[in-house]
This record gives structure tokens, C-alpha cells and sequence, in this order.
């Protein structure tokens, strides 16, 4: 951990790596945690754990703490309704068997998946002429995220908002289901993998609805992101109450992807206590006593 006063530093518990659909290397990622003085942060990327070896590497000569974590994507049904929600994974044990066999059945559904997508762009009038970064990805976790940027690269559209708002938002022709599995399962392999899992920006999902709170807390859900980039000040004030009605630990980061063209990346803008941290590895430490 950094030098200071505890009050005083900041942390970033959302952070995504080129393992899955960011821009930065882990190494990266761990050099741009350090210019901006965080204290901490969280690998997080999606179905993925691929980078975290590569950042705790590049962190260990710096003060930087790095929190091994994971974003699972996920679905629970609530009130007949099929809600998708990624669930967030920290201080588990990214080697762990069970962990490495799920994320290589998530790994093999996200190519198939790639592929849908670049056929259904195909018959909807944006085939795009290089699809290289299908296959580049290899091992790592890819997503829409790479589509939208293929697309403005080959200029079929200006934006990665318009390239979703066209083509791959969840009713856009472009759009392939993914591999889900349900928000408990997300959960219990979390807790298997011995972290502590939390519920990613719920401002995604129906959070006014209690039920879906009380179902995953009923799975052994520990924490909600509170803080988020696109979560507005009513929402942070809504998600810290929701911790506190519930006993959960309030989380929070920017879900960085890195830098994009103009876009500067959204790590450390957001002034996120180290005390989120302190919590964290006290729920770790009291519930995975050995």
C-alpha cells in the first residue's frame, strides 16, 4: 500500500485489462494506478483472470495494491423477469481448478459468439472487411466492446455509442446472446474460489426491485458497487443506503477500459476510499478463516 494517511488514498476496485475488453496491458493498467496515485485497485475482467499474474508482477515494484478480482457474467429471474448482472469476484484464488474449468466453458461460448455477431453483421449491412481481432483474441475474453471498435476502425460508424445503438445493443440486429450462468452459480463460484462477491453496477439491472437483493444476499452475495462511473449522485445515495438496509459493503469503481482515440481512460477519476478495501479483506479474513 501507498505511504499516507489512510483518509487520504483513493482506489479504483473496477478495472479492466486487454485479458477481456480493455485497452491497457495489465502492465499498463498498473503504470497509469501509479500516475494517478491510486492506492489500490481491482482486476476485474470479464470471465477472465488472465492478466492478474502479469499485474501483481508490474505492481510488486511500485506501492500500488492490487486486488485479485473478476467480473462473472450472469442472469437471475425475478418477478417472471430474466435480468442480466455481472457479478464482481475479489481477493479470490485466481488459480483455483474449479474457477479455470468454468472460465475455459465462458471462453469457448464468447468465440462462438464472436462469430454470430460477425455473421449477423454481415446480413445487416456492415460486414466488416478485417475480422482478425476474432481470432487474435485467442484465449482472452472477447466482447461487443471489440466489435464497436472494429466498427468505427472500418468507419461503418462514428461512435462506439452509435456502433451499440445500431448494431449490438441487446435488440439490435447485430446482437448474440452470451453464455450466462445464473447469478447464484456466479456467486457460489466465487465463493468457492474464496472472494468476496459483490454486485456490479446495479443501476444496469431493476435495483428498485428488493427482491432481487434479497435473492442474491439468500446466494451469499457480500457487497453492491455503490460508486460507478455512470451511477448519478441520487444513485450512490440510493446503492449506499441499499448496503447499509442489507449489511453489505459498499464497493466502487470506474470500470475502466482504458484509453480510446480522444477518450482519456476514467480510472482514478472517481473518489473511491481505501477504506472499501479495508473492508473487503476483513469480510475475506472473518469468512475464509483456515
Amino acid at each position: 500500500m501507498n505511504d499516507g494517511n489512510v483518509s487520504d488514498l483513493y482506489v479504483d476496485m473496477h478495472v479492466h485489462t486487454n485479458c477481456s475488453d480493455g485497452a491497457f496491458t495489465p502492465k499498463e493498467a498498473i503504470e497509469y494506478a501509479s500516475k494517478m496515485k491510486l492506492a489500490a485497485i481491482g482486476i476485474t475482467d470479464h470471465d477472465s483472470v488472465d492478466g492478474i499474474d502479469e499485474a501483481l508482477k508490474a505492481a510488486s515494484k511500485t506501492g500500488l495494491e492490487v486486488i485479485p478480482g473478476i467480473e462473472l457474467s450472469s442472469e437471475i429471474i425475478s418477478n417472471s423477469q430474466k435480468n442480466e448482472m455481472h457479478i464482481l469476484g475479489y481477493y479470490i484464488d485466481y488459480k483455483s481448478e474449479e474457477l479455470k474449468e468454468t472460465l475455459t466453458i465462458f471462453k469457448k461460448a464468447r468465440y462462438e459468439r464472436a462469430e454470430k455477431m460477425l455473421w449477423n453483421l454481415k446480413n445487416n449491412g456492415a460486414e466488416l472487411k478485417d475480422d482478425s481481432f476474432v481470432k487474435k483474441a485467442g484465449n482472452k475474453a472477447i466482447g461487443r466492446l471489440h466489435f464497436a471498435k472494429a466498427l468505427v476502425e472500418e468507419k461503418l460508424v462514428g461512435s462506439i455509442e452509435e456502433a451499440f445503438r445500431r448494431y449490438l445493443a441487446n435488440d439490435k440486429p447485430a446482437y448474440a446472446s452470451k453464455h450466462y450462468v445464473s447469478a447464484h452459480d456466479a456467486i457460489k463460484l466465487i465463493l468457492n474460489a474464496g472472494g468476496v462477491p459483490v454486485v456490479a453496477h446495479p443501476y444496469y439491472i431493476n435495483y428498485n426491485d428488493e427482491n432481487i437483493f434479497k435473492l442474491l444476499i439468500k446466494s451469499g452475495l457480500m457487497g453492491i458497487e455503490a460508486w460507478h462511473i455512470k451511477h448519478s449522485e441520487n444513485m450512490v445515495k440510493k446503492f449506499l443506503s441499499l448496503a447499509e438496509k442489507f449489511n453489505l459493503v459498499a464497493t466502487g469503481g470506474s470500470d475502466c477500459h482504458g484509453p480510446y482515440k480522444e477518450k482519456p481512460p476514467t480510472m482514478g477519476r472517481m473518489r473511491i476510499p481505501y477504506s472499501v478495501v479495508e473492508k473487503l479483506r476483513k469480510i475475506k479474513e472473518k469468512m475464509f478463516k483456515t
